[in-house]
């Protein structure tokens, strides 16, 4: 049976191609996308959720539009990185498919009490407010979810947004530790890890190289998205960070990592959405999260290819 999976996104040109890999994949069972303010405000990451599903030929795809600020802070977005739209590199036709008229949490709570216990993950691709918001306001869905996986944070790598802190946790600092601290089995997918998975022009080209749709949006979207990178790392590419979280629910083996605690950083202005992560166990406080550490960069490619030259 394939895994039932909601999808809570604010896209973002690495998430756009997270839910082409999802919708791609058999294995998986999209019951929703649910949308976010993250990378872009939510106007526009709903909008670039349906136009992927549409790019993705799966206009029956249910798409919910969330929350549109953080629980306690003022939006902070990423236009810098990801253009004005969120999916700059090229154009998209205005999607034609309906958004759905319920909100994201309601959604969220309504799936999992309506769901057997322990059959839905959670992939969290941008901050984690929609989720946030739902356990606050329906604690008995929580010991329903089977697992949350998450693309957030780091540890040696530290912070892509400041010194300290990774995006997706910065922008709802307050949201992550909700989630970090519900008891929901977790499994987060930092910098660290996403870090190792670099675009290339080989890899970039392969894409190109399907010769669909699909393809040609990919490798224009990685094209444009790497650029903010390279400039920042000195890199050779950039990292496909949210396809990290599909492409560990596909194959596990291509990511390795550690159970350990992991504290979200809330009163300090200068480490605000840190992830404490103790990796080396010198605190005793208990583990609450799987925190990977190594990715697979040539089995992540090919899985990716492989997938998106099915769409």
């Amino acid at each position: 049976m394939a895994r039932k999976i909601i999808i809570d996104t604010d896209p973002g040109q690495d998430d756009a191609v997270a839910i082409l890999l999802a919708l791609a994949s058999e294995e998986l069972e999209v019951l929703g996308i649910c949308c976010v303010a993250g990378n872009v405000p939510l106007a526009r990451t709903e909008e670039n959720a349906r136009k992927i599903c549409e790019l993705a030929g799966r206009r029956e795809m249910r798409v919910f539009a969330g929350c549109d600020r953080p629980m306690q802070r003022a939006l902070v977005t990423a236009e810098y990185v990801h253009g004005k739209t969120g999916l700059d590199g090229i154009a998209l036709a205005p999607p034609t498919m309906p958004l759905e008229s319920q909100h994201a949490v309601d959604f969220l709570i309504e799936t999992l009490r309506k769901e057997p216990p322990g059959s839905v993950t959670l992939c969290t691709l941008g901050p984690l407010t929609n989720v946030a918001t739902a356990f606050a306001r329906a604690p008995d869905i929580i010991p329903r979810v089977a697992e949350i996986v998450a693309m957030g944070g780091a540890y040696f790598e530290v912070g892509n947004t400041t010194p300290a802190a990774e995006f997706n946790i910065y922008v709802d600092p307050q949201a992550a530790e909700i989630v970090f601290k519900s008891g929901v089995p977790l499994v987060v997918l930092p910098l660290d890890a996403t870090h190792q998975v670099l675009t290339t022009r080989t890899r970039i080209e392969a894409f190109r190289a399907l010769g669909t749709p699909v393809g040609q949006a990919v490798a224009a979207w990685t094209d444009f998205f790497e650029r903010f990178d390279m400039a920042k790392y000195g890199s050779e590419g950039a990292p496909l960070h949210d396809p990290c979280v599909i492409a560990y629910l596909l194959k596990p083996e291509l990511f390795e990592g550690r159970h350990i605690n992991v504290e979200i950083e809330t009163g300090s202005e200068l480490t605000l959405g840190m992830t404490v992560a103790d990796w080396w166990g010198v605190t005793d406080r208990p583990a609450n999260a799987y925190f990977v550490g190594k990715a697979d960069a040539a089995g992540f490619y090919a899985l990716l290819t492989e997938r998106l030259a099915r769409l």
